[in-house]
C-alpha cells in the first residue's frame, strides 16, 4: 500500500468534495450514505471547505483521507466527537464522550487491500487521544442489508449494540449500531 493515511486539511476540499461524490456514486451508495448526489453536488464550497478543515470547539469532527502519491485520493472516514451524556462514575458525575465513525468509503478497486482497516486505524487512534472529557466508546451505524461493511466492521472488532435506528424516508428500514468491543 502506497498510501498516506492522514487528516485532511483546508486546501484539500475540492478533492474531498471530488472523493464525496465519487461514494455517492457508488452501486450502494444508497444503504451506505445518507445523502444523495444530487444534494451533495449541490452543496456550496463553504461546505466543502469547512469539512475539510474539520470542526473544533462543540462539535470536534475530523476526517482522514487515504492518499495516493500522486495525490489523488482512495478513501475516507470521518470521526465526530459526540457528547453522549454524564453518568455516575464512583459517586460522582463524569461527562462522557463518543466517537461515532461515519462517511466511510474506499473506491471498488482498493476494496481488500488494507487501506480501509488503515483509515480506522487513524480514525480510532484520533478518537481514543481524546481524554477531557474521555472518550468511552466508539460507535457507527449500518444499514441492515450491508453485509458487506457490517462484516468488514466485525473484523476490526465492532459489534451490535441491540440498538438500531429507522432509516430516513425508509420505515421499513433500519441502521443497527455497532460499537468497538
Amino acid at each position: 500500500m502506497n498510501h498516506v493515511i492522514r487528516a485532511t486539511a483546508a486546501e484539500d476540499w475540492q478533492r474531498v468534495k471530488a472523493l464525496r461524490l465519487d461514494a455517492l456514486r457508488d452501486p450502494v451508495a444508497h444503504i451506505a450514505f445518507l445523502e444523495t448526489y444530487e444534494n451533495a453536488a449541490a452543496r456550496p464550497d463553504e461546505v466543502w471547505q469547512e469539512r475539510a478543515a474539520g470542526a473544533r470547539g462543540e462539535l470536534i469532527a475530523q476526517q482522514f483521507v487515504a492518499e495516493r502519491p500522486d495525490g489523488g485520493l482512495d478513501g475516507s472516514v470521518t470521526v465526530l466527537i459526540e457528547r453522549a451524556g454524564r453518568r455516575d462514575v464512583l459517586g460522582g458525575w463524569v461527562d462522557i464522550d463518543q466517537a461515532h465513525l461515519v462517511g466511510v468509503f474506499v473506491r471498488p478497486e482498493q476494496r481488500g487491500t488494507g487501506l480501509a482497516r488503515a483509515l480506522f486505524d487513524a480514525a480510532i487512534a484520533f478518537a481514543r487521544e481524546f481524554d477531557q472529557p474521555e472518550v468511552s466508546r466508539v460507535r457507527l451505524f449500518v444499514h441492515q442489508d450491508n453485509r458487506r461493511a457490517e462484516a468488514f466492521y466485525a473484523k476490526i472488532g465492532f459489534t451490535r449494540s441491540g440498538h438500531f435506528v429507522p432509516v430516513p424516508g425508509d420505515d421499513s428500514s433500519v441502521e443497527h449500531e455497532l460499537v468497538l468491543g
